[in-house]
C-alpha cells in the first residue's frame, strides 16, 4: 500500500504529511493541483509514442472550435 500511495504522491495524485514515524496521505483538492495533474497526464501520454507530430495534429484535429480557439489564443501568447 505504502508503494502505491508514494507513487501517487510522486505523480501529484495525492499529498502528503509527516504524522508519527511515516504519512497521513490525502487527496490533492486544490483546483490549480487538479490542472497541473491534468497537464501532468497529457504529458505523460504524449511521451509514450515516438511520433510526437501525429499524436499532436489528431489532437488537435479532435478539438472542438471553442478549443481551437483557446489553444490558437495560447499559442499566440507564447502559452502565458
Amino acid at each position: 500500500m505504502t508503494t502505491i500511495l508514494t507513487r501517487l504522491h510522486d505523480k501529484g495524485v495525492v499529498d502528503r504529511r509527516r504524522q508519527g514515524r511515516g504519512y497521513a496521505y490525502f487527496p490533492v483538492q486544490d483546483a490549480q493541483d487538479a490542472h497541473g495533474l491534468t497537464a501532468r497526464r497529457m504529458h505523460s501520454e504524449l511521451d509514450r509514442d515516438s511520433d510526437r507530430e501525429t499524436v499532436l495534429a489528431r489532437f488537435v484535429a479532435q478539438l472542438g472550435p471553442d478549443d481551437e480557439r483557446i489553444l490558437r489564443a495560447l499559442l499566440a501568447s507564447d502559452g502565458r
